[in-house]
């Protein structure tokens, strides 16, 4: 489980923007980037080659879910 305190800290490595904690994966909060990281063992792998893209609509789902706009 990642620590509210880690969470705070940690920022999307390509946009900067602050990241959502999602099961197991953080989201970029960013609506440009759309980026979802994977959990494993309880580390984040922040590698922007190994994340994902989210497309806008499953994006701004998940957004909604965290009362993120």
């Amino acid at each position: 489980m990642i620590s509210k305190e880690l969470l705070d800290i940690l920022c999307c490595p390509e946009s900067k923007a602050d990241l959502i904690l999602d099961g197991s994966f953080l989201v970029s909060t960013d609506k440009n980037t759309r980026r979802r990281y994977r959990i494993e063992d309880d580390i984040p792998i922040m590698l922007i080659e190994e994340s994902e893209q989210l497309d806008l609509e499953e994006w701004q789902q998940i957004m909604n879910k965290y009362g993120r706009d």
